[in-house]
């Protein structure tokens, strides 16, 4: 195959990763806290002895956006939503992780956990403690924890130390290579929660042109397919 047929294959591959991180996106246009993603596509050029150099191109690199998503009223004591930059952080076997997705609840032993059962972690990295007994419960926007008026706790708010260092590891949980730093200009809103910050129309409309793209790639490489075999059998005869 041929420098044309190479550089053709590595589009389409990079082509069809696009359309399954488009289609997951619009997947989860009702996730709660989902952030949308896309695909950075780069060229390599890279020169070949005795002849015109080879160009491919590759789409290995993931971008999350980090833009609002439409807050809704849930009037749910443990819900909460992040006005502003930031991620709340909470503890897995995996490590601590990074999400906007704050349906929260106290477990049986009186920690602020996700639905999965993750504990969400304050200023300092440790446990939010909710107190079963505990009375009117108030939660300000620098998310401060009190009942009837008496502090439990904060809970934090962080940011990648570098927004391209994000990598998605489920729907809405991310890790940072480069660590995390907290976030105080942020607001935190009880009885909210933030839901995904997907384009509905903007991501089918890019699934359409992905689709095309793909398609005169392939026609492309099936009409340079049957011009080899043509020119094969000429030479044969």
């Amino acid at each position: 195959m041929d420098n044309t047929g190479y550089t053709t294959l590595t589009r389409q591959t990079g082509l069809m990763r696009e359309m399954r991180v488009v289609a997951n996106n619009i997947a989860n246009m009702a996730t709660t806290g989902f952030r949308q993603e896309g695909l950075i596509f780069a060229e390599h050029v890279k020169r070949v002895t005795d002849g015109p150099s080879l160009s491919m191109a590759t789409a290995n690199v993931r971008n999350t956006s980090l833009m609002q998503g439409a807050l809704t009223q849930t009037n749910g004591r443990f819900d909460l939503a992040i006005e502003g930059e930031g991620f709340f952080l909470i503890e897995t076997p995996r490590g601590e992780r990074l999400t906007r997705a704050g349906s929260f609840t106290p477990n049986a032993e009186g920690d602020l956990v996700t639905p999965d059962g993750f504990r969400v972690l304050d200023a300092g990295g440790a446990p939010i403690f909710v107190p079963p007994d505990a009375g009117a419960l108030g939660i300000s926007a620098d998310g401060t924890i009190s009942s009837d008026g008496q502090p439990l706790g904060q809970i934090g708010l962080f940011r990648p130390a570098d927004p391209n260092s994000l990598i998605r590891e489920d729907g809405v949980m991310f890790r940072s290579e480069d660590g995390i730093e907290p976030v105080e200009e942020a607001r935190i809103l009880q009885g909210f929660l933030e839901g995904s910050n997907v384009d509905p129309l903007g991501q089918i409309a890019r699934m359409i042109e992905v689709q095309r793209a793909y398609e005169l790639g392939q026609k492309f490489l099936e009409t340079e397919d049957e011009r080899i075999r043509s020119a094969v059998k000429t030479f044969i005869r």
